[in-house]
């Protein structure tokens, strides 16, 4: 059962910060390890998934010491420095599929584990580009195998596939000898998270660019060069919070960049779309109340934002229709049938299929008599608790702790906007 939550319904108001993103940690940390000289990184926050990050990059020969909310990383000076063959990735499919070319730069046979559903999530890509290059990618239920470094060239993949495939490349292809060029093949789904990556590299002197809608160039024989960077808010984790305040009351959200160019700070769009409305603050926004009406959603370019948005769709009137998420279904979770399990306890009516996902709405509000699962899944879980909070009766919720995966302090800023939790 691990952690249990327990929440009562609560009025929630003031202000909440937001935890730094994810997915620019993750990429700064990984940046700089590849650097020479030193870098320092502020303002992250120590969930699992950037302790994996952490954690690999050491085992590649990075020297990163933690303090605070910041880390100083001294970076690799070639990839003879391995210290480990076995590089554990926890349940972070972003570190998995960032470090596998890279370290097939080290020329060694090295193993990749983790826990979770972490090694039953597809890693197809890598396994056709290492396969064309002669390359070895042994796939079994508890270990990837790689044997050779990948070669400069022209890559050809899938655009609606995982885009972490072609961020692990992006950090690779420029450390080549040679130019290479990454095609992609539409539809082009995730593009948010390659222009992340994108201003990242840029970030730490490397060039990379589109060409094309489809087309993305990379010079070989760059080199990464060490600079120190502060980490944005997180718009997937603002999203808890903005949907909270659109059902129930204004909220304060601060520590967002509005110039962001994460995909997930579509939240703000779709709130409009269902009558929700929001000023921005200096430090971020704050989020008023609205009369929800149910309306259309795509999630090609934000699956994160999926689970809360079935929460906002069952609180809404009328019917919101999402499509475009079957990703939904590889995540930590099936995220489609998980929230279908959780939301039928409390009676919303829904409807899925493989991509589309329709609920009718009910702006009254529920009950529920029955424990609800957390599925190891910290979107679950999140957005389980803004269901509870916005409701009529007491809900438990079991396996609250894979919130640690990404937000461990979760529960703890609910508690700060007069959220009633209790952990058992």
């Amino acid at each position: 059962k691990g952690m249990i939550a327990q929440i009562t319904p609560s009025r929630c108001e003031g202000s909440v910060r937001i935890p730094p993103s994810k997915s620019m940690a993750h990429r700064a940390i990984i940046a700089a390890s590849l650097a020479q000289g030193t870098s320092h990184i502020t303002n992250i926050d120590f969930s699992d998934d950037i302790s994996a990050t952490i954690e690999g990059m050491r085992q590649l020969g990075a020297d990163i010491t933690v303090e605070n909310d910041c880390v100083t990383v001294h970076g690799i000076s070639d990839f003879h420095q391995l210290r480990s063959r076995e590089i554990f990735c926890s349940e972070s499919g972003s570190t998995l599929r960032f470090f596998i070319p890279i370290f097939s730069l080290c020329n060694k046979e090295i193993h990749f584990t983790g826990k979770g559903r972490l090694l039953q999530r597809p890693q197809s890509v890598y396994a056709d580009l290492f396969q064309k290059q002669g390359l070895r990618f042994d796939h079994n239920a508890d270990c990837i195998t790689i044997d050779h470094s990948l070669q400069a060239g022209v890559f050809e993949l899938d655009g609606n596939v995982s885009s972490q495939f072609i961020t692990g490349l992006l950090f690779t292809l420029p450390l080549l000898d040679k130019d290479s060029i990454i095609r992609i093949r539409p539809p082009f789904e995730s593009r948010s998270y390659i222009d992340l990556t994108l201003q990242m590299l840029k970030t730490f002197s490397i060039e990379a660019s589109f060409t094309d809608d489809f087309t993305i160039e990379v010079k070989g024989n760059q080199q990464y060069q060490a600079t120190d960077v502060e980490i944005e808010g997180d718009f997937s984790q603002l999203a808890f919070f903005a949907v909270l305040a659109a059902i129930q009351g204004d909220l304060t959200i601060e520590g967002i960049s509005s110039n962001s160019r994460q995909g997930d700070r579509q939240i703000l769009t779709i709130l409009k779309h269902f009558h929700a409305s929001f000023d921005e603050t200096e430090k971020g926004f704050l989020i008023h109340r609205g009369a929800l009406k149910g309306c259309e959603i795509d999630l090609k370019d934000c699956p994160d934002l999926g689970p809360i948005l079935f929460v906002l769709a069952a609180m809404a009137q009328g019917t919101t229709h999402i499509y475009n998420a079957g990703r939904l279904r590889i995540k930590e979770s099936d995220r489609i049938e998980a929230m279908r399990q959780e939301l039928l306890k409390f009676d919303v009516r829904m409807r899925c299929t493989d991509e589309e996902v329709w609920i009718e709405g009910n702006p009254e509000g529920y009950q529920c008599g029955t424990i609800l699962q957390g599925h190891n899944d910290h979107r679950i879980v999140m957005a389980m608790t803004v269901m509870a909070l916005v409701n009529q009766s007491v809900c438990t919720i079991e396996g609250a702790q894979a919130i640690r995966k990404s937000y461990p302090s979760f529960f703890e800023d609910v508690k700060k906007i007069n959220g009633k939790v209790e952990l058992l």
